[in-house]
């Protein structure tokens, strides 16, 4: 399973690595099925694919993101043994409702909601 964050919000994005090659194609979707999940408008979700272009996997300098990709494996992992599911939606959606210190304790859920309503 691939998990990536959002900088900004800290939404984490799971979809599964194979085929790997595919990944940067796929993601695009993962980022919207996700929104999706969270009720986020669909003319919204439009906008923000729209917006993605091409895509690359790079790694990040941002240690605070690092440390938080670093905490969302060992949840996303907790929380697939503990329910008994490896759907990336089901697992993103215990992992959204994190509280998270770089965000003043906010869950990146509640980010999304802010970012939204600007």
């Amino acid at each position: 399973m691939v998990l990536a964050v959002n900088e900004r919000t800290l939404l984490p994005v799971l979809l599964p690595l194979a085929p790997a090659a595919t990944l940067v194609e796929r993601f695009p979707q993962a980022v919207g099925d996700a929104l999706k999940a969270l009720d986020v408008p669909e003319a919204v979700i439009a906008e923000e694919l729209q917006a993605m272009g091409y895509g690359s996997v790079c790694k990040t300098a941002n240690r605070s993101l690092i440390g938080m990709m670093n905490e969302f494996s060992f949840l996303a992992e907790s929380y697939r043994h503990h329910f008994g599911t490896a759907e990336p939606i089901a697992v993103m959606k215990k992992l959204v409702i994190t509280p998270c210190r770089p965000i003043k304790y906010r869950s990146p859920q509640e980010m999304l909601q802010e970012l939204l309503t600007l």
